[in-house]
């Protein structure tokens, strides 16, 4: 009876484990064929192809709605390995242009993990990029004769003008890291790179579509998947519309060609920026196509470093273009009036000596604009920073708060990739410096533009703007409009400075005066009344650098422009000169007779010794 008991239980626990490994294989191939979609996708992939229609790029016109950058189309030779059968080798590279070496190189380059990271036999690869027209035309033609093979179209970069590299950037494939930090991107697309193409990628880029292809057993295409009802349109990239005036851009090119520095033009009542010059420079067009990569290779070997972006990254000393801001500072804190005059014995004498050059003595503010005194601007710099009753660390914070908010020390936040911020000591800095043991005469030299402080030719220009506007700005920017896209706030708020209009009203009289007789009398227009302020910046690695910063017409500014060569001397030898020729042909849309030879004298002007920088 016992016995019989057992084997009744031993029955059920067989058969429960039987039905337990029974719900086991029902559930895992559940899993498999519906909640899995692995396998599906694989089963599919045998038949179907999913292939990208990528979106055209968003068109860039400039601020006269002249057609700056346009599409071209341009075409991928793509594979997929698992497909790929037996072809004609030697058939293909005739048809693509292309040696054997050739063809084997880009195919282990494909194969590559470290070059061609995320390699998968199974999905689309990119074996060569942009074929040429004629390359294409012949593909297509015997495209039959090698199984696996297909061509992507895509749209590359073309250019209207040989100019505006630095504002316009140009577009690249996309990195590893740029696939990871973004969904948008797969392997073998590509982004902006530098300039515009870079800061307004989401809005140039549009959005991507997809077709769904029938492929027979030899992986041959043979039409869309269900007549096309699952295919998805691209949305195309939204287009720009620059504040630049492409013509004043490739006319400050011309005049910059054989010389480092930059221009930089603002409308002051916007913000909006004219051009923005950085010299030398190079032809955009030489960043697309299939010889992109070797240019670059040869932009970036280049000495003259064609590739930085001076007018926004070079961080220069402004010099007098800065003595303005000083004469500000000591209005608004009661350091000066129009009347307060100081001595000038051929320089600042007080414990040290800070050499000028030669006009009258005792020498009032607008008139030690006039003559850009080096003495009257050391002598306020003094009283303001030893003022009796504090120390000089204190008012030391209290003069840079003021520079600060004219816009530098820090970054603008212009609309481009990597703006510098320039450089403003504080008083920590001298502390540490000086061992806690100074005044002003101690670091005078920042009075008049020099030592520490540094400046990117963009802040002059902002500087010079806000003395047009009489103390306020709006952030330079170089896009005016984001096609169906409200422009940030940012580039349509006024930022106003803390200091009395009727101040920047005195400072740009002075700068009125330096034109007529002073030390800016080559930016003398005539009709068009110029104010102006030359700078001519120490350099302890060579000649001084040339800077000028003026605007135009005085009443109603509409254009504030910024110079600075590099090596070039004197302040009036050439940042005046180009700075006037800008403002002339901007308001005029030509040069008059009258200052011809001046422009001829800038257009065929070299400032680089021994240079071999190739001009554009």
């Amino acid at each position: 009876m016992r016995k019989d008991y057992k084997l009744e239980k031993r029955k059920y626990v067989i058969g429960g484990f039987l039905c337990l490994i029974v719900l086991i294989y029902i559930v895992r191939l559940f899993s498999l064929q519906v909640l899995d979609t692995k396998y599906k996708a694989n089963a599919e992939s045998n038949a179907l192809l999913e292939r990208i229609i990528y979106p055209a790029r968003g068109l860039i016109y400039d601020r006269n709605d002249k057609l700056v950058v346009f599409n071209q189309p341009a075409y991928d030779v793509m594979l997929i390995p698992r497909d790929v059968g037996n072809f004609d080798t030697l058939a293909l590279c005739r048809v693509l242009n292309i040696t054997p070496a050739e063809l084997k190189q880009k195919w282990d380059d494909m194969k590559n993990p470290r070059r061609n990271p995320g390699y998968s036999a199974y999905t689309p690869q990119k074996l060569i990029s942009q074929l040429s027209q004629e390359d294409y035309g012949r593909l297509q033609e015997k495209l039959h004769k090698f199984p696996g093979f297909f061509i992507q179209k895509r749209t590359v970069r073309q250019y209207n003008y040989e100019c505006g590299a630095n504002v316009l950037g140009n577009i690249r494939e996309v990195s590893a890291e740029d696939v990871d930090r973004d969904r948008y991107y797969r392997r073998g697309d590509y982004t902006g790179d530098l300039g515009v193409e870079r800061s307004y990628e989401q809005a140039l880029r549009g959005t991507k579509g997809m077709e769904v292809l029938m492929k027979d057993a030899l992986g041959r295409i043979k039409g869309k998947y269900e007549d096309g009802i699952h295919d998805v349109q691209p949305g195309s990239g939204r287009n720009l519309k620059l504040s630049l005036d492409i013509e004043l851009q490739e006319y400050g090119e011309r005049l910059m060609a054989g010389k480092i520095g930059a221009i930089v033009a603002i409308e002051p009542e916007t913000g909006e920026i004219l051009c923005l010059v950085s010299s030398p420079g190079y032809n955009p067009s030489e960043l697309v196509g299939r010889e992109r990569g070797n240019h670059y290779a040869e932009l970036v070997k280049n000495p003259y470093k064609p590739l930085y972006d001076r007018a926004i990254q070079g961080a220069y000393p402004p010099g007098s273009t800065f003595k303005p801001t000083q004469g500000l500072i000591f209005l608004q804190e009661g350091v000066v009036t129009e009347g307060t005059q100081y001595p000038c014995h051929r320089g600042y004498v007080n414990g040290l000596r800070v050499g000028c050059h030669g006009h009258g003595s005792p020498i009032a503010l607008l008139p030690a604009l006039e003559t850009s005194c080096n003495a009257y601007f050391c002598w306020g710099f003094k009283n303001m920073i030893d003022k009796a009753g504090t120390t000089p660390a204190a008012q030391f914070e209290k003069w840079k708060k003021y520079l600060v908010e004219m816009g530098y020390g820090y970054r603008l936040g212009i609309d481009l990739p990597g703006e510098a911020r320039g450089f403003l000591p504080n008083s920590d800095y001298y502390n540490k410096m000086l061992k806690g043991d100074w005044s002003a005469n101690s670091v005078i030299s920042v009075s008049i533009g020099q030592g520490e402080v540094l400046a990117t030719p963009i802040q002059i220009a902002n500087l010079c703007a806000t003395i047009a506007n009489r103390g306020w700005f709006i952030t330079p920017h170089v896009v005016k409009e984001v096609q169906d896209t409200v422009i940030d706030k940012n580039y349509r708020t006024r930022r106003q400075i803390h200091i009395r209009r009727e101040y920047y009203d005195m400072v740009a009289r002075g700068m009125r005066m330096a034109v007529l007789g002073g030390t800016c009398r080559k930016a003398n227009l005539g009709d068009i009344e110029v104010a102006g302020k030359t700078g001519t910046a120490q350099n302890p690695h060579g000649r001084d650098h040339s800077a000028f910063m003026g605007f135009a017409p005085f009443d109603k500014p509409k254009i504030a422009v910024a110079v600075y060569v590099e090596n070039a001397g004197f302040g009036a030898a050439f940042g005046v000169p180009i700075g006037a020729l800008i403002m002339e042909k901007y308001l005029k849309g030509e040069i008059s007779p009258a200052h011809k030879a001046m422009e001829e004298s800038m257009l065929h002007s070299n400032t680089i010794q021994n240079s071999g920088v190739k001009k554009h």
